[in-house]
């Protein structure tokens, strides 16, 4: 069965790294070593997280966030508009697909009900530089759900690019409906969508 939930629980679960250790340990041995501290973090603060949901916001700031390439990222989800984009548009776009992300993790951690998750094999092709660290997430009942995360290295550090769920790229998913709201409306009308989206969903959980 393939959820939000599992997606974005285990998407947590796996990007948050330790940067001391980026360049000398594999990327797969980093999730693994890092996946038991943040499940006991999460069940620490569960009731207070459960009560004050915008908390979430700062707790995936500080674990999630810092791992991601969202300029990489942004690059792709985008193709040939971001070429086209002037730079302030680039760093407007950058700034609310951040938020966007941020605030639909927040919304899935907590339904995180202990899921087991098991490595497979890393797929590290010698002619790219990026690493996929694949997995599946095991719930009681139901069939495992392939979780597979692109990595490389910038600025010395293994960032998060793409993340495959059940064979869907978060990537590939965005850069249709971004695709779609560009040529119907425009660049600028995209960010403004997204600036509403996400003031909207920040003021909700803050109220």
């Amino acid at each position: 069965m393939r959820t939000i939930s599992v997606f974005m629980a285990s998407f947590i679960l796996a990007v948050n790294f330790n940067n001391a250790f980026a360049t000398t340990q594999s990327a797969e041995e980093i999730v693994k070593e890092t996946a038991d501290s943040v499940i006991a973090r999460l069940t620490i603060e569960r009731t207070e997280l459960e009560a004050h949901p915008e908390k979430l916001y700062s707790l995936i700031n500080e674990l999630v966030i810092p791992h991601f390439d969202f300029v990489s990222m942004s690059k792709w989800v985008l193709g040939r508009n971001w070429r086209e984009a002037t730079e302030g548009q680039q760093q407007k776009f950058v700034s609310e697909f951040r938020t966007l992300l941020v605030r639909t993790y927040a919304k899935a951690l907590l339904e995180y009900s202990n899921e087991t998750i098991q490595y497979l094999p890393v797929e590290n092709n010698p002619d790219s530089n990026i690493v996929v660290v694949k997995t599946e997430i095991h719930q009681p009942g139901s069939k495992p759900v392939p979780i597979n995360y692109s990595m490389h290295i910038s600025g010395g550090e293994w960032k998060v690019v793409d993340v495959v769920v059940d064979g869907i790229s978060l990537i590939a998913t965005y850069r249709g409906s971004f695709a779609s709201e560009i040529r119907k409306s425009g660049m600028d009308a995209l960010i403004a969508k997204l600036t509403e989206r996400n003031t909207t969903a920040t003021n909700v959980a803050t109220q």
